[in-house]
């Protein structure tokens, strides 16, 4: 019998809220709902991969227990956007009883940021009549983006980035389990390439673990399609030193070696901007010239001849910077 494959991300989710990583105060307020037996709308907001999804998962376990395949729906807001999706599924879920003692279900609904603004309309008239059976945890990454009177109606919770401590020990926990030699340098990678993201922190390093005998900074690099950061910087000081050619080639090792797009060039060069010896005005400068460099891609420029020209803006900058 061939043994099932299974994503790291689902085999180590947390299964009670306690087990959440991190957001205690969240955990808090939650576990008091819990132990009331009640619950407000709810609306999620955090960047990716910091428990807003697994907060909700565990909640719904621990109010309905046995009941929870019944009582619980999760839906991805991102796939079914429309109006349409409010007026039947979400509709007919949130009408029907819920099972057991607890007197509501729950609705989660995933990156409902995604949702058109008829939908949203249509959303809040169906929170506004199914109150009494159906409770709804609105997930987002940006709040803003939820129409005000959804909003009002919801009890605000704002998942923060996970600390680099917090990720670095879970991903610790979960290579000695799993038999994983985790390497130093290679924790360094996985926090650096995954920026306070446990989800795409954990996907790093089990795709690094199929790489080799160990996960090193090379494994999680070359899995990520990401450059090594000093390799990036190196290129940075070659073209503030005013060496454009050599600047250059090494912005054309990155692209091959690493099967970059102009894009994740741009982003990095962001990064490591912040990192390089230079003024503090001069990296303002210098920042303003890369979020030029992006808007132009983003609009459809040659990323090739952008990235020449970020090259060349660094050269000038450099020169500049030593005149003074």
């Amino acid at each position: 019998m061939v043994e099932e494959i299974q994503m790291w991300t689902e085999k180590y989710r947390p299964k009670q809220l306690k087990q959440i990583v991190n957001q205690k105060e969240i955990v808090n307020r939650l576990e008091s709902f819990v132990a009331q037996k009640d619950l407000p709308h709810c609306l999620f907001a955090g960047p990716p991969g910091t428990g807003k999804t697994t907060a909700a998962l565990c909640l719904a376990y621990e109010l309905f227990g046995e009941y929870f395949q019944g009582n619980f729906l999760e839906l991805n807001a991102s796939d079914a956007r429309g109006i349409d999706v409010i007026r039947t599924t979400v509709k007919d879920f949130a009408r029907t009883m819920s099972l057991g003692e607890i007197p509501f279900k729950i609705l989660a609904l995933d990156e409902a940021d995604a949702l058109t603004t008829e939908a949203q309309q249509a959303l809040r008239r169906t929170m506004e009549r199914f109150t009494r059976t159906c409770r709804f945890i609105l997930i987002v990454n940006y709040s803003s983006r939820i129409i005000e009177p959804i909003q009002s109606r919801c009890a605000l919770f704002r998942f923060p980035r996970l600390s680099r401590e917090d990720i670095a020990g879970m991903l610790k926990f979960i290579s000695d389990k799993e038999g994983v030699k985790l390497e130093d340098e290679g924790i360094e990678a996985v926090l650096y390439v995954s920026e306070g993201d446990m989800r795409r922190a954990i996907n790093t390093l089990q795709a690094a673990s199929a790489y080799g005998e160990s996960v090193n900074a090379d494994s999680v690099y070359k899995v990520t399609g990401k450059a090594r950061p000093e390799e990036v910087r190196e290129m940075l000081e070659l073209s503030l030193r005013g060496d454009f050619v050599q600047a250059r080639k090494k912005l054309h090792e990155l692209l091959i070696n690493y099967g970059l797009s102009g894009v994740d060039v741009v982003r990095q060069v962001h990064r490591e901007t912040f990192n390089i010896d230079i003024p503090e005005t001069w990296k303002v400068r210098i920042a303003n010239i890369v979020g030029e460099i992006d808007f132009r891609m983003s609009e459809g420029a040659n990323e090739e001849i952008q990235l020449s020209a970020l090259l060349a803006q660094f050269s000038l900058a450099g020169q500049e910077i030593g005149k003074t």
